[in-house]
């Protein structure tokens, strides 16, 4: 079996957590995304609101959060705080 994150629930995670380091409410609602591939496979996918962003390193389950300086303002490691759905491989 192999855990799989719904990318919609990072999204929605990653958005309030973007409030809650001090983003506006209308920027968080409306984050930039982008996914980055290699060789072929997803293996991030970074949001950007004004003046923050945060990258879903998904292999290492982590999600980190940034300010525009790239400080490192906050992680999230999904495998703990997220609920997984489970499926079968």
């Amino acid at each position: 079996m192999h855990l799989h994150l719904n990318a919609a629930d990072v999204r929605d995670m990653v958005s309030r957590l973007f409030v809650d380091l001090g983003a506006e409410t209308e920027d968080a609602v409306d984050l930039q995304e982008n996914i980055r591939i290699d060789r072929g496979r997803c293996v991030a996918r970074c949001y950007r609101v004004t003046e923050m962003f945060a990258m879903w390193l998904i292999d290492c389950g982590v999600v980190q959060f940034y300010n525009a300086d790239g400080e490192m303002l906050h992680t999230v490691n999904l495998f703990n705080d997220l609920q997984p759905q489970r499926v079968a491989a």
